[in-house]
C-alpha cells in the first residue's frame, strides 16, 4: 500500500471534511422556535379562531419553523380585558379584541363605537384604513399594543328575554355592557341599568338574573349559545363592532425586521379573511339561534333608537377628538 506524503494527506482530509455535513450547517439560522401564545374567545368553528389557524399556516410557509402558534380557544385565558392585561405582562403574545375593551387604555377608540355612526362595513373600513385609523394605531402602540389589522365583527343588536321593540321597553332592565364608559352612557340614556360583566361570565349572569339583557353581534350570540338565556334579538344594529388583531409590544420588539414584515403582511391578510368569515358566519349563526328557540324582531321605529343614541356623540366628542373628527368619520 502506497503512503501519501503528509502534506497531501492533510490536504485530502481537508477536502473530505469540507463536503461532510457539519451540525451547524443543517440547522436554521435562528436558535430556537419561538412560541406565540394566542388567546381566542371562541371555538375552532368560529372566525375568532380560524383567523389564527390561517395566520399560523401562512407564516410557517414563509418562515418555516420560526414560530409555533399556541392557540388557546374558548376563552380559556379570560375575557378581552384579562387578555389585554396578560398581553401587557407578556404572558400572552397575540389576540383579537373589540376596540371597546381597549378603550380604557385608549379612550379615542370610542369613536369607532359611536352608535349609528357607521352605515355598513365598507364605511367602517374606509375610516380605519385612513388617517383616523393611523392615529388610533399610534395610541395603542403607546399602550404596548401593536395593531396588525382592524377587523369588523358585524353590527351589535339588542338581546333580551322578552321581545323589545322600543327604547321604552328596555327601561329599568339590567343590561350587561362592555366595561366601557360609552356603552354605559348609551344604555343609561334609554333608562336601562348597565352592569359591566366580562363576556366569558355573561351566560351565567343572564341565566341567574344578574342581568336581563345585553347587546352583541350575531356571530358571538350563537358562539356563546346566548339564545338559551336571551332568546329575543331586536335587530337594532346600533354599533358597528370593530376590533383589532394585535400583538404584545414586548414580543414584537424582539423580532427581526423580516419577521415583523411577514407577520404584518399575514396578519393584514388574516384581517380580510376574518371579515369574510364573519359575513358567512352571521347567516349561519342566525339559523342556529332560530333552530334553538331564538326569535328575531325589528324595532318599531329605528329613529327612536337613533335620536336617543346620537346624544352620545356630543357627550364623547371631547374624548374622541372633537366633533370635527366625528364629522370626518361620518362623511368618509
Amino acid at each position: 500500500m502506497h503512503k501519501l506524503p503528509r502534506r497531501m494527506f492533510l490536504k485530502s482530509l481537508g477536502l473530505a471534511t469540507a463536503v461532510l455535513p457539519l451540525p451547524g450547517v443543517m440547522k436554521p439560522a435562528y436558535a430556537r422556535t419561538q412560541v406565540i401564545t394566542v388567546a381566542s374567545l371562541l371555538g375552532e368553528d368560529k372566525p375568532e379562531t380560524k383567523i389564527w389557524r390561517q395566520i399560523a399556516a401562512r407564516v410557517d410557509a414563509r418562515l418555516p419553523g420560526r414560530f409555533r402558534f399556541n392557540i388557546v380557544a374558548n376563552g380559556a385565558l379570560g375575557g378581552e380585558k384579562e387578555v389585554a392585561e396578560s398581553m401587557r405582562l407578556g404572558s400572552v403574545q397575540a389576540s383579537l379584541s373589540t376596540v371597546s375593551a381597549l378603550s380604557g387604555w385608549v379612550p379615542q377608540l370610542q369613536l369607532l363605537d359611536l352608535p349609528f355612526l357607521f352605515r355598513d362595513g365598507d364605511h367602517l373600513k374606509r375610516v380605519v384604513h385612513g388617517n383616523i385609523g393611523d392615529s388610533l394605531r399610534a395610541g395603542l402602540l403607546e399602550q404596548q399594543f401593536v395593531v396588525g389589522g382592524f377587523i369588523d365583527y358585524g353590527a351589535r343588536h339588542l338581546l333580551t328575554k322578552e321581545p323589545v321593540r322600543t327604547p321604552q321597553d328596555i327601561a329599568g332592565q339590567k343590561i350587561r355592557v362592555i366595561q366601557s364608559p360609552l356603552h354605559t352612557k348609551l344604555w343609561s340614556a334609554f333608562g336601562a341599568v348597565p352592569v359591566g360583566i366580562p363576556i366569558t361570565e355573561t351566560y351565567n349572569a343572564l341565566a341567574s338574573g344578574v342581568a336581563d339583557a345585553m347587546d352583541l353581534t350575531k356571530s358571538a350570540y350563537a358562539g356563546f349559545k346566548l339564545y338559551e338565556v336571551v332568546p329575543c334579538m331586536t335587530q337594532t344594529g346600533h354599533i358597528r363592532a370593530s376590533g383589532v388583531v394585535y400583538f404584545a409590544s414586548s414580543f414584537w420588539s424582539g423580532l427581526s425586521d423580516d419577521e415583523k414584515r411577514v407577520l404584518s403582511e399575514e396578519t393584514a391578510a388574516g384581517a380580510d379573511y376574518f371579515n369574510q368569515l364573519i359575513v358567512e358566519d352571521e347567516a349561519a349563526s342566525v339559523q342556529t339561534a332560530l333552530s334553538h328557540g331564538g326569535q328575531l324582531f325589528e324595532p318599531e321605529s329605528l329613529d327612536q333608537w337613533r335620536s336617543g343614541a346620537t346624544a352620545v356623540w356630543r357627550d364623547f366628542a371631547g374624548v374622541v377628538g372633537g366633533m370635527s373628527r366625528i364629522d370626518a368619520a361620518e362623511a368618509a
